[in-house]
């Protein structure tokens, strides 16, 4: 039984979220304000429902120090900006997805079991068992992480397991379809911005090498070393 968190200062939404949740066999509990939620103690989430537009602090720094302090968790955020850039901006301060509201609830607790699922999911069956190198560049599958010159890569769960698909057929397009279906799950459905947002941090964080090349059209390319 996976336990969420739904931060939402709305009472209504708030109390709906939360019994559809616990209908769907959740342990649910549910803060009216960001600080609440930080004050809780561990044990932490396994997923955090997380409204952006919170009476005391920033959805997206709440969202920044949830992730800081469990980095494991699934955040979702919930928010009624249809601006793209606080999209952006959540996803870039550490949550996994997002949905505007108002929420339908189907698509909801779809969501959510797709994200449990995957949560707890090995590493794509191409990207499985010892290490891929690139370059300086070792990905380890077992130990999941990623060491360039012996400084290991401060990756997030997702990014890994972006970067372990995309290096699995490094020099290959991998399309957007196949890293929605293999990073985050099979039956996906809606927005795919979040995969462009994890690929801009791993553009960040790995540098100029090796290149994450977007292919108009089609997906991504991990160029090879010798490319």
């Amino acid at each position: 039984m996976a336990q969420l968190w739904v931060v939402e200062d709305d009472e209504t939404i708030r109390g709906v979220l939360a019994s559809r949740l616990e209908a769907e066999g959740h342990r649910i509990r549910a803060f009216a304000d960001g600080g609440s939620a930080l004050d809780r103690a561990l044990p932490g989430p396994d997923l955090v429902l997380l409204d952006l537009g919170l009476p005391d602090l920033e959805g997206a720094e709440v969202c920044r120090r949830l992730r800081a302090s469990h980095p494991d968790a699934v955040i979702v955020v919930l928010t009624a900006r249809a601006d793209e850039m606080d999209v952006v901006v959540a996803l870039e301060a550490g949550a996994d997805d997002y949905l505007i509201k108002p929420v339908r609830y189907t698509e909801l607790t779809a969501r959510v079991r797709a994200h449990l699922r995957r949560a707890g999911a090995p590493a794509p069956e191409a990207a499985r068992g010892g290490r891929l190198v690139l370059g300086d560049l070792t990905v380890d599958l077992a130990a999941r992480t990623v060491v360039r010159d012996g400084v290991e890569l401060g990756l997030r769960a997702k990014e890994f397991d972006l970067l372990a698909r995309l290096a699995a057929e490094a020099g290959a397009v991998v399309t957007r379809e196949a890293l929605m279906s293999d990073v985050w799950d099979e039956h996906w459905s809606g927005s795919t911005k979040t995969l462009d947002v994890h690929i801009a941090a791993l553009r960040r964080k790995l540098g100029a090498r090796p290149a994450i090349a977007t292919v108009r059209g089609h997906g991504y390319r991990l160029e090879r070393p010798e490319d």
